[in-house]
């Protein structure tokens, strides 16, 4: 890293969920761009994560509920290998969401943007420090959109996960992004839709010492 405390092009980073200073999922990413007004972060096929143990069973089970999971403290977070998409994870400071360009990776089609709602980012030694509050908004290439996730959402402002003052900045947060995306400014305006990763790059592992907070 650099006096600015910027990473370079090219760097291995984690970009952890962090709960009551405890990692709740972790993955390894790559810096595509790191200035003092954007991150831009790639996650593709093959980079090394952590997840919980339900989220891993969540297919098979519909009884797993990640924030009373995260809340008892009883959350176990397993090796998971990342398939399918290649995220473009845009970060902005003071943010509570990431835009997302997502292509399929094994064709490099665009699929969508991916607008996650969630606590600005924190600089750490390792990388980024975050967590997901669940909702989401989908939208696609042409501008037509959805919400995701809002049922769990609104059970994690019931159970006290999802904190009063967080949720009201989600709110204010959401007002934002609806007129980002209806005048298709940046980041919705496609500027990375031709972006491809470098080929030499190979996907990101963790390093040791993914889990310590200092």
């Amino acid at each position: 890293m650099t006096n600015l405390n910027l990473w370079n092009e090219g760097d291995t980073v984690v970009l952890r969920g962090v709960y009551e200073e405890r990692p709740v999922y972790v993955q390894s990413a790559r810096v595509v761009k790191d200035t003092p007004e954007e991150t831009a972060l790639l996650v593709w096929p093959g980079a090394e994560c952590m997840v919980p143990n339900g989220y891993l069973n969540h297919a098979h089970s519909a009884a797993w509920d990640r924030w009373q999971e995260t809340m008892s403290n009883t959350l176990d977070l397993q090796p998971f290998t990342w398939h399918t998409n290649r995220f473009l994870i845009l970060l902005e400071p003071e943010k509570f969401y990431s835009t997302i360009y997502v292509w399929k990776a094994d064709t490099n089609r665009f699929d969508c943007y991916y607008v996650n709602f969630q606590l600005p980012l924190r600089r750490t030694r390792l990388g980024f420090d975050t967590l997901d509050l669940d909702l989401d908004i989908v939208i696609q290439p042409d501008y037509t959109w959805k919400w995701k996730d809002v049922d769990e959402y609104q059970r994690a402002i019931q159970l006290g996960g999802i904190r009063p003052e967080w949720a009201a900045s989600v709110e204010r947060a959401r007002f934002e992004i609806s007129r980002r995306y209806s005048n298709r400014v940046y980041p919705f305006d496609g500027a990375w839709r031709p972006w491809r990763p470098d080929p030499n790059w190979t996907p990101p592992v963790l390093p040791a010492g993914w889990d310590a907070m200092d």
